[in-house]
């Protein structure tokens, strides 16, 4: 190296050195701790402006809480709720020394200790908030009160902060039993009770000072989410979720000297009372209101913000058709029941949903006789079974699949299945072999007769050659909730639980060439300071339209010549199916028109709504079955929703005709008369000939010797079907008297 590049590479070296001391002379420790204890003082100078400019307001107008209106989708006024608050204060010392106890140690151990606020929980709210991760948890018991007596429920930066700042003063100027009584009495407990004496009235029909230690442990768990653990309406895991919190609520009354272990030893979670509708809640307006109310708590409302008061709730609810199907519902059903007389009568309950296909908008629905005598809305419960109205989600999964029978032809309208009764099906691990309605056998059968007499034995064997997994793969895809949803050859007659409202949104898919539609109830949600806006549901492609369009023309075939024939009418063009539950503890009709999808049924509910009982005898009708007073209603609603008819009809493309085996050869068969089958054994014969069919049972033939054309149905080989159908267990008769069901 020359001298010169020497000295280059010593000014290098020089400058790293230069540089390098000048950041650590920028950064030292010294200026560092300067620095963050500037940022200190400017943010402790700041809080103290806020705190000197944040005064204790007057406190919010509670007393002039504004009502809420529901409204039909034309403007047209529904129902005003939250007029008054359903709120009576009552002094501390009235409710037990325990009950007091129980709401601190479920919201806040140290309340009789601390200084009104946990900063901890405070700025992780502060953070939530402004990275919109939702509403702040962990404030004190002060921080509560004072959002509720002084501030807004609006979830925004400059609340938290005035929130901290009131908090702290409150803290300052008033005695914590002050603060603990107003907290009680203004806190929303659910079922539009704000305050203890009013939630101890809504859950247990007692005054606060007469609650006792478990009573007191459920309304203070209640508090974190009222709408979510009311045991009335909580899910399963709702209410373990509260189980859990109640339970949390005694260790830390424990853990606080409050309570003793033999005490808590000895408590028994309080199972509430169920609740009681407000007044004006008559008729389907409850229903109604309480299905928006659902959606409200899923679009971000929650029942806190909603009892606050002052929204207007727009539905999507057409007031005409809603009038068209409360009508139906009297005419068809309710006029012909004796509910006072007949103790069958007085168990049936009724339930629809109605949905436009194209966007999935409830525009009617019905959610049982009367909101304040039966507060179980019958659109939505999800405890009854679907029954045959599954049977075309299993042909939905055959086609999309592109499954085959056991032989290997095609499944489509054409395919020919066994249709005797309590034939084993075979391919499953599981034993299965259904009955069908009446014990009748078909023998050879297509699936579009099997479809319009609800074959019991074709859709068990059909769900074997799709498989139960791949089958309810397709149902959930359509709408099917996962509820009680074995994946076993039993579930193809609709052994798991589903609502109308659920069925509503899987036949408005088909109806809707396979594109999903997602039913909601609610069109808007309005506030002087807030619009909600609800989210639209995706629109995907469930399954493909051919899948879709094949099983609406199976359906066209149930409603002109099958079981759904009480809704066929020259008015429209309809599509549907019906469906029978094992001892006729429910009957349904689901079905649509290129316009209008809707799900009827039929619940027989015993015993205050804990039991399910047969729907046999109801109106002296004999077995109550889908195709009788649910198709009824359905076609009754239908004709006047559509003011008297409408000429559309259903645009269907590339439907599947299926396959069928290949014939016999010329040589083996007549080429002009199909064969006789052999006499069937004794027990695959129907054990009595039903008194609505004819004198004369026809033999049944062998399939046709020659392959039918692909568009075409092959000549029908069974029986003349029947307008019925059922869901009959493998030895079970099926809930009915034998006869044929009218």
């Amino acid at each position: 190296m020359g001298r010169a590049d020497a000295r280059r590479a010593q000014a290098q070296e020089s400058r790293r050195a230069v540089k390098s001391g000048g950041i650590r002379r920028l950064f030292t420790w010294k200026k560092l701790l300067g620095t963050v204890f500037g940022i200190v003082l400017l943010g402790m100078g700041a809080f103290g402006a806020l705190y000197l400019y944040v005064d204790v307001p007057a406190a919010n107008a509670m007393a002039e809480r504004q009502s809420n209106v529901y409204q039909y989708s034309d403007g047209t006024v529904l129902a005003r709720t939250g007029k008054g608050v359903n709120r009576q204060i009552v002094d501390l010392d009235e409710v037990p020394k325990k009950v007091q106890h129980a709401f601190v140690a479920a919201e806040n151990k140290t309340f009789y200790k601390d200084q009104g606020v946990d900063l901890k929980g405070t700025t992780r709210g502060l953070f939530n908030t402004v990275s919109g991760k939702g509403k702040q948890g962990g404030s004190t018991i002060t921080q509560q009160y004072v959002k509720n007596y002084y501030l807004t429920q609006d979830p925004t930066v400059s609340r938290k902060l005035k929130e901290l700042v009131i908090s702290l003063k409150i803290d300052q100027q008033m005695s914590k039993d002050r603060i603990l009584a107003g907290y009680i009495n203004t806190a929303y407990y659910g079922r539009g009770a704000s305050g203890v004496q009013a939630a101890a009235q809504a859950y247990y029909g007692v005054d606060a000072k007469d609650l006792n230690v478990s009573q007191g442990a459920y309304l203070a768990s209640l508090l974190q989410a009222p709408s979510q653990y009311d045991w009335a309406t909580a899910t399963p895991t709702g209410k373990k979720l509260v189980k859990e919190r109640w339970a949390y609520t005694l260790r830390n009354m424990v853990e606080m000297g409050w309570l003793t272990e033999s005490e808590k030893a000895e408590l028994k979670f309080a199972v509430p009372q169920k609740p009681k509708p407000a007044a004006g809640m008559e008729g389907q307006t409850g229903y109604l209101v309480e299905a928006a109310n659902k959606e409200l708590e899923k679009q971000g409302v929650s029942a806190e913000d909603r009892e606050a008061g002052g929204w207007t709730f727009t539905l999507t609810v057409d007031k005409k058709r809603q009038q068209a199907l409360e009508k139906a519902v009297d005419d068809q059903l309710e006029s012909k029941l004796d509910r006072e007389g007949s103790k069958v009568d007085a168990t049936v309950q009724a339930g629809a949903t109605s949905v436009d296909p194209k966007t999935g908008k409830v525009v009617a629905l019905y959610g049982g006789e009367d909101y304040i005598k039966h507060y179980i809305s019958n659109a939505t419960r999800q405890d009854y079974q679907p029954a045959s109205t599954f049977k075309p989600l299993v042909l939905a999964s055959a086609l999309e699949n592109e499954s085959t029978t056991q032989d290997g032809s095609l499944i489509g309208l054409n395919t020919i299945y066994d249709g005797t009764s309590k034939r084993p099906v075979v391919g499953s691990d599981t034993p299965f072999n259904p009955q069908n309605e009446d014990d009748r056998s078909y023998g050879p059968i297509s699936v579009q007769k099997a479809m319009n007499s609800s074959v019991n034995s074709v859709f068990a064997q059909m769900i074997v050659d799709v498989t139960p997994a791949a089958a309810k793969e397709t149902a959930l895809d359509l709408g099917v909730p996962d509820k009680n949803f074995p994946e076993r050859p039993a579930v193809s007659l609709g052994t798991m639980n589903a609502s109308t409202w659920d069925m509503a949104g899987a036949y408005a898919t088909l109806d809707n060439h396979g594109r999903k539609v997602t039913p909601h109830i609610l069109q808007s949600a309005e506030h002087r300071g807030r619009t909600v806006t609800p989210e639209k549901p995706k629109r995907e492609q469930a399954i493909s339209r051919a899948s879709a369009d094949t099983v609406t023309k199976a359906l066209t075939g149930v409603v002109d010549a099958g079981s759904g024939s009480a809704a066929n009418t020259p008015a429209y063009d309809a599509a549907g199916k019906t469906g029978t539950s094992e001892d006729n503890k429910s009957a349904w009709f689901a079905g649509y028109t290129p316009e209008l999808t809707t799900v009827v049924a039929l619940f027989g509910e015993g015993d205050g709504g804990r039991k399910q009982v047969s729907l046999t005898g109801t109106a002296n009708s004999g077995r109550a079955n889908g195709g009788g007073f649910p198709a009824r209603i359905w076609a009754d609603y239908t004709l006047g929703a559509l003011d008297g008819g409408s000429g559309k009809t259903f645009d269907l493309q590339d439907v599947e005709r299926g396959e069928v085996p290949a014939p016999p050869t010329p040589s083996d068969t007549p080429s002009e008369e199909p064969t006789e089958p052999e006499e069937p054994t004794p027990s695959d014969k129907p054990s009595e000939t039903p008194s609505e069919t004819p004198s004369e049972t026809p033999t049944t033939p062998a399939p046709p010797t020659t392959s039918p054309p692909a568009t075409a149905p092959p000549t029908s080989p069974e029986i003349p079907p029947l307008p019925g159908d059922d869901d009959g267990q493998p030895g079970e008769r099926p809930g009915g008297n034998g006869a044929a069901p009218q």
